[in-house]
């Protein structure tokens, strides 16, 4: 081959680096919104601890009263 084809280990380094770089920026761009997120919403998490019977439903709504004030009737 001419000059300039041959690939000595500087030049394996460099495509690694920018292989490495390619698939981090593909997979920034893919993951998913809720990945970012990475919680869940406090009435989800309350819905779900109250289906296991983690919780009474005592508790459940005197938790979802302090999560949803606005839902409650006004006195």
């Amino acid at each position: 081959m001419g000059p300039g084809w041959e690939m000595n280990f500087g030049g394996w380094v460099w495509m690694g680096i920018w292989i490495f770089a390619l698939v981090v920026m593909v997979w920034l761009i893919t993951r998913s919104p809720d990945a970012r997120r990475g919680t869940q919403e406090p009435l989800e998490i309350l819905r779900t601890r109250f289906a296991r019977g983690e919780i009474s439903h005592a508790e459940y709504e005197q938790a979802r009263r302090v999560l949803e004030p606005e839902k409650e009737p006004r006195t």
